[in-house]
């Protein structure tokens, strides 16, 4: 009898000296990662001092209007610090005061989060006079007047007024009112068209994964129904827009209309290098009545906090991408609970993980004990199996199979017991796909070399772009590519060779998966890597304590023979 190949004792050691080395690895570029950091802000607060921001003139908007026409009006408080622009009586400026942007060069989030600067953000009303000529409020020039956290916009259009009202409120809010006196003398038109030119701001570490999540929100159906849009156009010519957002990975800027937008269209384009990650157009009529233009709006520019979100019971929290059906339900009632729940008790990000992760474990103990002892099981009859194969080489396929089942039957294993397991994991790894990068409590959230849990971390930096890899490599996806190859050594013993010519080896595929592994996590967020890290190093643990301390193997030679 053949004796069976498993891990022994000498190779357990081997095991967990490399964890050691994985950890101290670890811990050691933790420690200068921690050096670099302290002396780029130093560097950073020099610099501070040296330079200085120059405003971005509005008047490159419209180069017809004089610079010196333009003026800028200001609302704060606590959550928004926005500009308006007497150039089309718009929002000019957006900073979400509690949070940071990422800075590219200093490798830290310790810039201003602005979601609209720089003109990225355009939008206004369109009609035609009564000669037919196209008017936009985006050309005309405002007169403003603050009074308290309300600005109004005045301006006058061959003798009709045009007045944007916008009061600042709590809850990222911004209630915008237009109000028209005299347009229906200038205009027949029984609606407005309304127009939004937007560019995406990078503001995460990861611009791919920043990019992916950056698309088209919005609701209808009096909120009831949500969708989004992340193709190349998006038409609803059909539906009553109750709002139009647009959605980046944790922050979104949308547009309310109380009485809805119609005809809606629009379309998006990637930009693929530079401070804006897309290009998103939208345009869909408001209605007018008596050919005047009163209507009521809400601007909304926020985080995509979950329970920010619900709390305005208008659809938002659907912006959040958490996944279909039951992905989304699990993220929503089980792991962003989990996770709070845990991180109440005091503990970093890193560790709240680590504890998450035991506890998936813990509740999926006994579907994956049963996993490991049929995998252990399987390689234990594997000599059996191999002499079966042998001694019926040239034996009908038929017969050779009632041969190897009947081995299985005698050592008690059921093959297709083992498909349960893995049919359990395949909604978890989405949802925790969907989780980790865009639960935005982790947003920032450092874990020893990873600066952020919700993009990867790039400590070894590469002078070249490896396809498909990039310009780094991950600790964290090394660590987890490491730990799932073991696993996949420990558990291949119970796969069969091929018996015909041309037939691929399946152990060589199973080899070849973690390394493609590597290729997903290297620019994934290191939350999710670590979680994998964590949960394999256990599911490794599992299997050599069944193989030492619970599986009988003699028992099982013995019931075979």
């Amino acid at each position: 009898m053949q004796q069976n190949n498993g891990l022994d004792k000498s190779q357990m050691i081997s095991f967990a000296v490399l964890l050691l080395v994985l950890f101290g690895f670890m811990y050691y570029f933790q420690d200068k990662q921690q050096k670099e950091e302290d002396l780029k802000a130093q560097q950073q607060k020099t610099e501070q001092v040296k330079t200085a921001v120059k405003q971005t003139q509005a008047s490159n908007i419209n180069p017809n209007v004089t610079p010196n026409a333009i003026q800028v009006s200001n609302l704060a408080n606590n959550e928004l610090k926005l500009e308006f622009s007497s150039l089309g009586g718009q929002v000019s400026k957006v900073e979400l005061l509690q949070y940071k942007a990422y800075d590219h060069k200093t490798d830290n989030a310790d810039l201003p989060l602005y979601l609209i600067n720089k003109n990225n953000s355009n939008y206004g009303f369109q009609f035609k006079d009564k000669t037919g000529k196209v008017i936009n409020t985006k050309d005309l020039v405002f007169s403003p007047v603050v009074n308290g956290n309300a600005v109004t916009l005045t301006a006058n259009y061959n003798g009709a007024i045009i007045q944007f009202i916008y009061t600042l409120l709590p809850k990222y809010t911004v209630d915008f009112k237009v109000r028209t006196q005299g347009l229906a003398q200038v205009t027949s038109d029984t609606k407005a068209d309304f127009i939004w030119d937007y560019s995406v701001r990078n503001l995460e570490k990861g611009r791919t994964q920043e990019q992916s999540h950056s698309e088209f929100s919005y609701a209808f159906n009096n909120y009831k129904d949500y969708d989004y849009d992340a193709r190349t156009t998006m038409d609803e010519p059909d539906e009553t827009l109750n709002w139009i957002g647009v959605k980046q990975q944790f922050f979104t800027s949308i547009i309310e209309a109380k009485n809805g937008f119609t005809q809606s269209k629009g379309n998006q384009e990637n930009i693929e290098e530079g401070e804006y990650l897309k290009k998103l157009n939208y345009e869909g009529f408001v209605q007018m009545t008596g050919n005047e233009l009163n209507q009521d709006f809400t601007w909304y520019f926020m985080p995509l906090d979950l329970p920010l979100l619900k709390s305005f019971d208008k659809n938002f929290d659907e912006i959040l991408p958490l996944g279909w059906s039951f992905i989304g339900t699990m993220n929503r009632w089980f792991f962003i609970p989990m996770y709070n729940f845990i991180s109440s008790w005091g503990l970093t990000a890193g560790w709240a993980i680590f504890i998450l992760t035991i506890i998936v474990k813990l509740i999926l103990s006994p579907i994956m004990y049963k996993q490991h002892k049929l995998s252990a099981m399987m390689r234990v009859i594997r000599p059996e199996i191999d002499e079966v194969n042998a001694k019926l080489k040239d034996a009908d396929p038929m017969k050779k199979q009632q041969a190897t089942m009947e081995v299985y039957r005698k050592a008690g294993v059921n093959q297709m017991a083992g498909c349960l397991p893995a049919l359990v994991q395949i909604p978890i790894f989405y949802a925790l796909f969907r989780f980790f990068p865009n639960f935005i409590d982790l947003r920032g959230e450092g874990f020893w070399f990873a600066k952020d849990l919700t993009a990867y971390d790039d400590l070894i930096k590469l002078p070249f772009n490896i396809p498909f890899l990039g310009d780094h490599l991950s600790i964290f996806a090394i660590a987890c590519t490491i730990v799932i190859l073991i696993y996949t050594i420990m558990t291949s013993g119970n796969i069969q060779q091929p018996q015909q010519e041309g037939m691929p080896n399946m152990k060589v595929l199973m080899y070849i998966f973690p390394i493609t592994f590597l290729f997903f996590l290297n620019t994934s967020a290191s939350g999710l890597s670590w979680y994998y890290f964590v949960s394999n190093a256990i599911n490794i643990l599992i299997i050599l304590v069944i193989k030492y301390w619970i599986l009988d193997e003699k028992k099982i030679h013995a019931q075979i023979q």
